[in-house]
């Protein structure tokens, strides 16, 4: 099986995204012929012993000089105190714009090189290397970066596009199944939005995909970057509300990420959480008729994907709808959320009566 390329055509800050086995071994490559002589690689603790070696030797074989960073796994490296850390060891070591960050491992660690990468010295070069699926899938493309606060996920952040993403599907054999399976949510989800038919794929496909074959995987992963290349390349910063549909169940989700503490579910889980409370809403709203919940909650089942919260102390309903009221979406307070109208179609609703979110929340309890 060969390499496929994505471009994301964004003028002066354009670049490719490789899909396939083995790209790990492009990215001395890739950096070198970007004029990188020297890069940092901000690496999850998890890939330490693996993907960052394999990183670490391309670059070297390429005659680019680099060291590494480890970053706790887990979101609650997605933090200020981490971010100050990763900028304390760029000052000490006298990194200039002439270095490139390499991030590898999974959107946590994305999330925080990106947003590293645009804060110090006014602007780093970043790579991206996503070493899970909802990484590949989703996080590691169009410039998306940020940590989180107590208050809520993501509320500190800048649009930084990477020079390069390389998807090495060979990374996903190596997941555990739980992180492998999260990873589905988001693949739903652009079925849900965006592609029917690839939301029938994966109804045609819910078992064998966890065999995690290489045609399989190539499949989904290309297919999603797809689709969200073509959305970021017509809304890149979020001006025009297309780019929000990609946040489809995401308002629901980062309420119980935050609300539940950071951890307790993966970000997958709680996507897929969120888009069975989304398509709820919907119907209620009379947007999309009962039977579409229903079939987008058996695919959700079928993937192995949690459709309500895990057993254990629940937020409260008023906890979620505070967290909710300060999602990026809501405008003066007031509740948004990106819902369906059929399948493969959302849209941006405004002004959603909060007696209904309630109603949909108690679902949980």
């Amino acid at each position: 099986m060969g390499v496929s390329n994505v471009r994301v055509d964004l003028a002066e800050r354009s670049y490719e995204i490789a899909i396939g086995p083995g790209v790990i071994q492009q990215a001395g490559a890739a950096l070198r012929a970007a004029g990188a002589r020297r890069a940092v690689v901000i690496a999850d603790s998890g890939v330490l012993s693996n993907h960052a070696i394999t990183l670490e030797g391309a670059l070297r074989h390429a005659g680019v000089d680099s060291f590494t960073i480890p970053v706790p796994s887990g979101e609650s490296s997605k933090s200020a105190a981490e971010a100050g850390r990763l900028w304390e060891i760029l000052a000490a070591a006298a990194i200039d714009r002439q270095t490139h960050l390499v991030a590898v491992g999974g959107g946590v660690v994305g999330d925080l090189a990106g947003f590293v990468a645009a804060t110090f010295a006014r602007g780093l070069a970043v790579w991206q290397v996503p070493t899970t699926l909802v990484a590949q899938v989703d996080s590691a493309i169009g410039g998306k970066t940020g940590i989180n606060l107590q208050g809520g996920k993501n509320l500190v952040g800048a649009f930084w596009q990477p020079r390069g993403v390389l998807a090495d599907i060979e990374t996903l054999v190596t997941l555990p199944e739980r992180e492998f399976t999260s990873g589905l949510a988001e693949v739903v989800k652009y079925g849900m939005i965006l592609d029917a038919e690839l939301f029938g794929w994966l109804e045609e496909h819910a078992d064998a995909v966890h065999l995690r074959r290489p045609e399989d995987l190539a499949h989904i992963v290309r297919r999603s970057v797809e689709l969200k290349a073509s959305v970021v390349e017509r809304d890149e910063h979020e001006r025009t509300g297309l780019r929000a549909i990609l946040n489809y169940g995401h308002t629901f989700a980062h309420a119980y990420e935050t609300a539940c503490g950071y951890g307790r579910l993966l970000h997958g889980e709680a996507v897929a959480i969120g888009m069975a409370d989304a398509a709820d809403l919907a119907v209620r709203l009379g947007r999309i008729p009962a039977e579409l919940a229903v079939r987008q909650e058996r695919l959700l089942e079928a993937l192995r994907l949690p459709i309500r919260l895990p057993a254990g102390p629940l937020p409260t309903a008023d906890e979620l709808m505070a967290v909710m009221a300060r999602d990026k979406k809501s405008l003066h307070g007031s509740l948004r959320f990106v819902l369906p109208d059929a399948l493969g179609s959302v849209a941006l609703v405004p002004d959603v009566d909060g007696s209904l979110v309630r109603h949909v929340l108690a679902r949980q309890g």
